[in-house]
């Protein structure tokens, strides 16, 4: 039976890297019965359309989402942001980021769970006298126990498939009051996992560890905003933002989960066909082990951890992959 998957090539480099990912996938065996959306920049450029409610609808029957890159130079910053990705992400209820990072060369093998629909991105906040001497911003950060809590057994449940170890991260000396929903949420559900292994760490010393000795890690646990940051750097050590995949997830399965790279549209080297598409490649891994195609994900896995299909050029990588999936 095919799997109906929605492709969002996006903008920039996003439909050259999307191409690559359906080639792969399409080498193991896999079937897919896709449909393509135009959305983007360049769309709200044309017509003004960023993303429509009937377009939602339109992919609660669909088995997952597949999306290169969003976003152009003349589109006000945040537009696209809000008004698709993370629009798509409260619709859809797309309350778990996954990012998963290994690089052999460095010992390096951990995921990242970012709570993905709360924090300092929900939108609460507002401004007062804007464009005065007087002006006042603020920006809040919405945390639920529902929210936080789900996210936290997923993340013990990841933990526990894996080696054992869950780091939760935050700023608790400061963010006291978000902070300790955070931690007293962990404590409590770390009590019906005896055999993960706890740790806490503050973001700030995370980021120190990141760099250093991020061998040490299993899998870690934050919110909104600090995972941001975090699997950016996280990119940043384990190979390069070329490398990192993500999935947007759903695991209640009430409507489709999102699977993306996370480097962005690239427009500089768009149409050049530069654009490493091994993030996108593995995004498509992570989207068919999310579907149940264990064997096909980790065969391309398994591939794309060989420095040898890192050649010249986005269909050549592609190309290099595809073959050996087969």
């Amino acid at each position: 039976m095919a799997h109906r998957i929605g492709i969002i090539g996006g903008d920039g480099i996003g439909p050259e890297v999307i191409a690559e990912g359906l080639k792969v996938i399409s080498a193991t065996g896999v079937n897919l019965e896709t449909v393509t959306y135009d959305l983007g920049g360049a769309r709200y450029g044309r017509d003004g359309t960023v993303l429509p409610d009937e377009m939602i609808e339109e992919w609660r029957d669909l088995d997952a989402l597949y999306l290169g890159a969003v976003g152009t130079p003349e589109v006000p910053p945040g537009l696209i942001e809000r008004g698709l990705l993370l629009k798509m992400r409260f619709a859809l209820d797309l309350y778990v980021n996954l990012r998963p990072f290994t690089y052999a060369e460095n010992n390096i093998d951990f995921s990242v769970v970012r709570e993905n629909t709360e924090g300092s991105y929900a939108g609460e906040g507002g401004v007062l006298r804007q464009g005065t001497a007087n002006e006042i911003a603020t920006q809040g950060s919405v945390n639920t126990r529902m929210g936080v809590e789900r996210c936290i057994r997923f993340a013990f449940d990841l933990a526990a498939s894996r080696r054992g170890h869950l780091t939760l991260v935050h700023k608790t000396n400061v963010l006291t009051f978000a902070g300790d929903l955070w931690e007293r949420t962990f404590n409590e559900v770390a009590e019906e996992y005896p055999k993960v292994e706890t740790a806490y760490n503050h973001v700030d010393a995370a980021c120190i560890y990141f760099v250093q000795s991020p061998d040490q890690y299993d899998v870690i646990v934050t919110d909104n905003l600090f995972g941001d940051i975090l699997t950016d750097l996280g990119g940043a050590v384990s190979g390069g933002i070329g490398m990192a995949a993500s999935a947007n997830l759903n695991p209640s399965r009430t409507g489709p989960s999102m699977f993306e790279p996370v480097h962005g549209s690239a427009p500089d080297i768009a149409g050049q066909g530069v654009a490493n598409p091994t993030a996108a490649i593995l995004s498509g891994a992570m989207m068919l082990e999310f579907l149940g195609e264990n064997d096909a994900a980790h065969r391309i896995k398994e591939v794309c951890a060989d420095p040898e299909v890192q050649v010249q050029g986005t269909a050549a990588i592609g190309d290099a992959i595809a073959e050996r999936v087969s």
